[in-house]
């Protein structure tokens, strides 16, 4: 096909969403170099990824533009070849397997503590932040967002003094830190990144905290007869995978102290799809978040099913929007102060990344959900803190 064929084909679908090619809108694309129609027109979503990457392709407002397409849902008109095979390998295989486990943490959370404390602000909580006060009130930053967001987790799991918690994926240890010091809590925090275990020992010294360098499904292991009063996983499911749920809200379920007054209480907090998958976006999968995938509701509700009983389903993607926005922001200044190992395609890389992901949230193409569950219901019932 020939480039004036395959640009007009590019046009057409990017008319859908009323966007043009050398357009004067901040959502208009200027085209650099002629591949990028071939590759768009066959991979999809991986090679308008890839192309923006090599600097084929550019918009003034990358985030913009991208939500002009899901919105427009041109995502769905063009399945390259990467979504066909990531789709039959998921099915053959167990993409999150417990010897696969550790590979997000290599490639993605232990990229380097530099580029996540330059992004993510005075708290690394790398989750959506809960942009407003008890009171409902909008608060001013991305810092105040985060701990409240910390603080709304721990009032939902109603802690106590000299409980003891566990958290799932504890990512740099700054919520068990922050329910130690602020609620008199004890716990274990489980990762799969070296670097973000290393970080949250050093962080949490002198506070009745554990940091393990251990996949979720070796709670059972070892520890086999550890019981927790409250646990909370937050932005960790996305990495668990359609034929793991059942394994992981077992380990949950057994986790916790059923013989407690209350019979204790889970929450989890995670970015959730409209549509039951089995995948990624091809181009998240490679570069970014590799064997991940968002649950749908559907897929949570059918393995809490005779495990646990939903207290409570609280949705607030509009503030995944607004973290997105903060961390960008964040990382753009900080661009120069860091490592030349974050070159200009990396730069690219990031860019697409988190205005994609605005993007999804801002289309409402994903939500961010926290879970409150039970195993047997709260006596009385529950009352959701907001």
């Amino acid at each position: 096909m020939s480039v004036a064929s395959l640009r007009k084909r590019v046009e057409g679908l990017l008319a859908l969403a009323d966007v043009r090619i050398g357009g004067d809108r901040p959502w208009d694309i200027q085209v650099e170099d002629d591949e990028f129609y071939a590759r768009v027109i066959a991979q999809g979503s991986l090679g308008l990824g890839e192309t923006y990457m090599d600097g084929s392709w550019h918009a003034a407002s990358l985030d913009g533009m991208l939500v002009r397409l899901l919105r427009a849902h041109v995502d769905e008109q063009v399945h390259g070849w990467a979504a066909i095979l990531d789709g039959l390998r998921a099915h053959l295989i167990n993409l999150q397997s417990h010897r696969r486990s550790f590979t997000v943490g290599e490639r993605h959370y232990d990229l380097g503590n530099d580029l996540y404390r330059a992004m993510l602000g005075k708290r690394l909580v790398y989750s959506c932040g809960y942009w407003r006060d008890r009171d409902g009130r909008p608060l001013p930053d991305l810092d105040s967002a985060q701990e409240a967001k910390l603080d709304l987790v721990c009032r939902k799991l109603g802690l106590k003094p000299g409980m003891r918690v566990l958290d799932i994926g504890s990512g740099w240890g700054e919520a068990l830190k922050f329910a130690a010091e602020r609620y008199g809590i004890v716990g274990v925090g489980v990762t799969v990144s070296r670097e973000q275990a290393d970080f949250a020992r050093e962080l949490c010294q002198g506070l009745p905290i554990e940091f393990r360098l251990q996949d979720y499904r070796d709670l059972s292991g070892d520890h086999a007869d550890e019981r927790f009063d409250r646990i909370f996983s937050l932005g960790m499911f996305e990495h668990v995978g359609y034929k793991n749920y059942a394994t992981y809200f077992d380990v949950a379920l057994r986790c916790l102290d059923r013989d407690s007054d209350d019979g204790g209480l889970f929450l989890l907090h995670t970015i959730g799809g409209n549509k039951s998958v089995t995948h990624t976006d091809p181009w998240i999968a490679k570069y970014i978040f590799p064997n991940s995938m968002l649950p749908s509701a559907q897929q949570i509700a059918e393995q809490v099913e005779g495990r646990f009983v939903i207290e409570d389903w609280h949705n607030f993607s509009a503030d995944y929007d607004l973290t997105l926005q903060a961390w960008r922001d964040n990382v753009e200044a900080a661009w120069s102060q860091l490592d030349a190992r974050y070159d200009e395609r990396f730069r690219r890389m990031w860019r697409f990344y988190l205005a994609a992901s605005m993007a999804t949230f801002r289309s409402r193409h994903a939500q961010l959900w926290q879970v409150v569950l039970s195993p047997e219901g709260v006596p009385g019932g529950y009352v959701a803190p907001r």
